[in-house]
């Protein structure tokens, strides 16, 4: 991953900059443009992962969370973390309480997006990133290996045999993400970059958690960068989060979308590929949710024994 260092310019350890005039910087933007140049330097040759002649100017960008995989990376990455010790049971249930929000409405918000980058921050700071690297091998295998929508892999595969490149993009550290899509066979990945000097983590992300319009830039600073033809490209998700990256490119697939996502496809003529039977989704979306809460309530009842203990 590219070294980024911080500067005077930097307002503070939230990632919100300014330029040398003084006027600040659109952070979606900045993490948009931070995810490519990391996705690029990091990707190999086309002819390393296609499977035909490479058709250089189209391309498939696929969502991670419930579109290639079940359930949220960032929450089975936190939890590989805590069973490491690098996250207390209180961080954990943070992060348990977030997928349950997210389960529950369907939606993120802007404070628990906050949420959940202060906490990546706070585990992160003064720690080397080949340590995270190594990690992230090491839970990938663990706890998400076996989550991957069979059907979203036939997908990828199915534009690697066109000659396409097939990139992943979440708002997952990129350094997980490009694990996943080593693993998985893929040209490489677009993911949140945290900043780093020489090797160590700041603390401070790069513009901002690469989410929503975050995502779109990125895909944009990407096609710019690889000569892409976005009206060629094809994306995939499964939120209605993700709709500005769905629209920046001609075909858009919605995969086990949310209701709003389904919605808005039905409404756009895009079209839809849901690889849950109805059982297995109430079934997926009901053990989240039974092990979100378990987990959340399982630590507050600890937390409470604590302070019994200690009055």
């Amino acid at each position: 991953m590219p070294t980024r260092q911080g500067s005077a310019d930097d307002a503070d350890q939230g990632g919100a900059r300014t330029s040398g005039g003084g006027r600040p910087i659109d952070s979606a933007k900045l993490a948009g443009r931070a995810s490519a140049e990391a996705a690029v330097a990091a990707a190999p040759g086309p002819d390393e992962t296609l499977a035909a002649p490479p058709d250089l100017t189209a391309a498939a960008f696929f969502d991670v969370d419930n579109t290639m995989m079940m359930g949220a990376s960032l929450f089975h990455f936190a939890r590989g973390l805590a069973a490491r010790k690098f996250l207390t049971a209180t961080d954990l249930a943070g992060f348990a309480w977030q997928q349950l929000k997210f389960r529950v409405g369907g939606r993120e918000n802007a404070h628990d997006m906050q949420a959940s980058r202060e906490q990546a921050l706070s585990f992160v700071a003064g720690r080397r990133v080949s340590e995270l690297v190594e990690l992230s091998e090491e839970i990938y295998d663990e706890l998400m290996a076996d989550r991957i929508w069979a059907g979203t892999r036939a997908l990828a595969q199915m534009h690697l045999d066109a000659g396409q490149r097939v990139w992943l993009v979440t708002a997952t550290p990129v350094e997980l993400a490009q694990i996943i899509a080593r693993r998985l066979g893929l040209t490489g990945a677009l993911g949140t970059v945290a900043e780093s000097d020489r090797g160590v983590y700041t603390g401070r992300l790069v513009g901002e958690m690469l989410h929503g319009r975050a995502k779109a830039h990125a895909v944009r600073a990407l096609a710019a960068s690889e000569g892409l033809d976005l009206r060629r490209c094809t994306a995939y998700s499964d939120s209605a989060n993700d709709v500005p990256m769905l629209s920046a490119v001609g075909t858009a697939v919605a995969v086990n979308p949310d209701q709003r996502l389904r919605d808005i496809a039905r409404a756009r003529g895009w079209e839809v590929r849901d690889f849950r039977t109805g059982r297995k989704a109430a079934r997926i979306g009901f053990n989240s949710m039974l092990g979100a809460s378990a987990l959340a309530g399982a630590v507050a009842a600890g937390l409470a024994y604590r302070r019994r203990d200690r009055s």
